[in-house]
């Protein structure tokens, strides 16, 4: 067994359950650990049958009294109503979060994807199958979960042998929280902080409007925690914090660059994003795609380096230095 399972399962007391997930990333790190009152999962996995097996098999003899739920993506929310039905769990996130993981997959907000997806410039039916996939999520998140208790920062909770503090880190989600704890200097990263991959950062056509800013001013809060050990939702536990910021940092600088490079004459979100993205991308990942240069863009935009302007005939964004 590697050094970093031991370090996380027998001196944090955390186990980690790992879900496969049905995408290129094939997986999601949820966690378990054991407090007074009974076990506390942090995340939850899509909700399909693949999550509930896992879990069935995880919690057996296990009474689940808490539930943490990191931010409303469908990988981390999915099964936590399900979840929460199945064991009576109070379940916490935060309150950002919280309406977002309701308000994506309701009908207002479904109904609207294929005008915002025109707008960026996504063919016809393109738009129509991104919104559809988009859709096809509902039944994996639902039934939504009862937030017993909304998260802020500042906030603490015991899990496994350590107490960690709450921070929250909006870029990737809004609403995202991560977990530090200053005694081992432990940094439980979610999707914060990944070891290998960047974390998709992503303009969904609602709530704040430029999360890569977001992202990168999280990066530099938790920067100055120089977190030794890093324990992140996707992939394995790594050390040095700091080291993984610093590339996160120039891998966004080098991208804005290119995206930057690609508007010197005016070109629709989707132009773009086919740029910057040239390798074959399902329906899904093309969602994703689109979302990150949208972020991207519009960084650039809120800092005087391109400009939008609304193509008429069109009804498609066009960015243009």
């Amino acid at each position: 067994m590697k050094k970093e399972v031991i370090e996380l399962e027998k001196e944090l007391g955390i186990q980690t359950v790992t879900i496969d997930l049905p995408f290129r990333l094939n997986h999601v790190n949820c966690f378990l650990a054991e407090g007074e009152d009974g076990w506390t999962v942090i995340d939850t996995g899509l909700h399909n049958e693949e999550s509930k097996k896992r879990w069935s098999e995880v919690l057996q003899n296990k009474e689940v009294t808490h539930i943490v739920v990191t931010h409303y993506h469908p990988d981390h929310f999915g099964y936590a109503g399900g979840l929460q039905q199945k064991t009576n769990a109070r379940v916490s996130m935060s309150a950002t979060d919280a309406h977002l993981g309701i308000s994506s997959w309701e009908k207002d907000f479904l109904a609207q994807l294929e005008e915002n997806y025109r707008k960026a410039g996504v063919p016809t039916e393109i738009g129509k199958e991104m919104a559809e996939n988009t859709a096809s999520f509902v039944p994996r998140v639902t039934p939504y979960p009862t937030i017993n208790n909304y998260l802020e920062e500042g906030d603490t909770i015991v899990f496994g042998n350590y107490e960690y503090e709450v921070i929250a880190t909006p870029g990737h989600s809004d609403g995202l929280i991560v977990f530090y704890n200053k005694e081992k200097n432990v940094l439980l990263s979610t999707d914060h902080i990944l070891p290998k991959i960047t974390p998709n950062i992503s303009y969904w056509f609602h709530g704040e409007e430029n999360p890569l800013q977001l992202y990168l001013d999280s990066l530099e809060k938790i920067k100055k925690l120089n977190a030794e050990y890093v324990v992140p939702s996707h992939g394995k536990p790594f050390y040095g914090a700091n080291d993984r910021i610093e590339e996160l940092f120039i891998h966004h600088d080098e991208r804005l660059a290119e995206t930057l490079s690609y508007v010197g004459e005016p070109a629709t979100v989707f132009d773009v994003s086919e740029k910057l993205f040239q390798k074959k991308l399902t329906v899904h990942e093309t969602r994703f795609a689109v979302g990150e240069t949208l972020a991207h863009l519009e960084y650039l935009r809120k800092n005087n380096e391109c400009y939008r302007q609304l193509d008429e005939k069109s009804g498609s964004w066009l960015y243009y230095r």
